[in-house]
């Protein structure tokens, strides 16, 4: 589907971002976030694991990413590989000097969300995936039905009923707040 490698093999240390994700620096998505700055923010930014059950985030002291190694081991490689591509978002909002968990908002709205939400989303139809399965990829843990509609709104994506209503699935993964 995409030409990336990811190293599910791993100890709970901080690895290089190459040494677990392979091929993001070729990704459109990702040269859209960095620019001329691809290459090298990969390659000085840090992957720290953690073993609590989790998803994934951006540390607001290092700006690297963290994540948790069963969601590394377990998780689907598409929601995996959308997940990377929003957090590298934030990573760049990090090193602007962005507020990331901005308590003034609810995490569905918060801007820095929205802002990455939009770029995975815009990814994830890049890749052919329908409105729908967009919604269930929206779908966390700790986030409501209707903010998932909010977000979903927010990003351009456009739900059937009947995705509306299918509240009772459960979420395909996710990163943690």
């Amino acid at each position: 589907m995409f030409n990336i490698r990811i190293n599910r093999d791993v100890k709970v240390i901080t690895y290089p971002f190459k040494q677990i994700f392979q091929g993001f620096e070729n990704c459109q998505a990702v040269r859209d976030t960095f620019g001329e700055q691809t290459e090298r923010t990969l390659n000085e930014l840090g992957v720290e694991l953690y073993s609590r059950k989790g998803y994934m985030g951006v540390s607001e002291t290092t700006g690297n990413l963290i994540v948790s190694a069963n969601y590394l081991k377990t998780g689907d490689e598409l929601s995996i590989y959308l997940d990377v591509i929003h957090e590298l978002v934030h990573v760049r909002q990090f090193k602007e000097g962005k507020d990331l968990f901005d308590p003034k908002y609810q995490y569905v709205d918060r801007p820095t969300e929205i802002e990455a939400y939009a770029h995975s989303v815009k990814e994830a139809k890049r890749l052919g995936m329908t409105d729908d399965e967009i919604t269930d990829y929206l779908r966390m843990d700790w986030v409501t039905e209707e903010e998932v509609g909010r977000l979903a709104k927010s990003v351009g994506v456009m739900p059937s009923a009947k995705a509306k209503k299918n509240i009772s699935k459960p979420p395909v993964r996710r990163p943690t707040k």
